[in-house]
């Protein structure tokens, strides 16, 4: 069994007005960090990640969250037509009917940003589809634990 190598730390200052870091501190005790450092770090590797979405030879998984009318004329095969040009990218799919009317699908995702982007893109924009949303975390290997 292998022992995880131990990670080196930096250490940094920040100067924060004292209004946001009190709004800070009630954040950190809110969502059950211990300290400060854990919350920081998690922010940062947020916005690494929102960065890195930018660049389009990245790789990164995400989320694309389409909600929409099933009575519309040809939404489910537009949709359907999309996810089946892209199958190499689609992980997984979960489809929900949410009312009489109303169908939720969720397309787990994982390829190179751009062309993420562009497939979401494309399904949003299909007619019929209410509302989308792409969401994109990373794949974890570029970010340290």
């Amino acid at each position: 069994m292998k022992t995880p190598r131990r990670q080196t730390v930096t250490r940094f200052s920040v100067s924060l007005p004292a209004q946001l870091a009190r709004q800070l501190d009630q954040m950190v005790r809110e969502q059950g960090y211990t300290n400060r450092s854990l919350a920081v770090a998690d922010m940062i590797r947020d916005r690494l990640v929102e960065h890195r979405q930018k660049l389009g030879d990245r790789e990164i998984a995400g989320t694309i969250t389409l909600v929409y009318d099933h009575h519309k004329p040809h939404v489910q095969a537009t949709l359907t037509d999309i996810q089946h040009d892209h199958h190499e990218v689609i992980v997984s799919t979960l489809h929900v009917h949410l009312d009489h009317d109303n169908c939720l699908e969720v397309l787990v995702v994982r390829g190179r940003a751009g062309v993420i982007k562009r497939i979401a893109d494309e399904l949003i924009a299909a007619k019929g589809v209410k509302h989308g949303k792409l969401t994109v975390t990373t794949t974890g290997q570029d970010l340290p634990a």
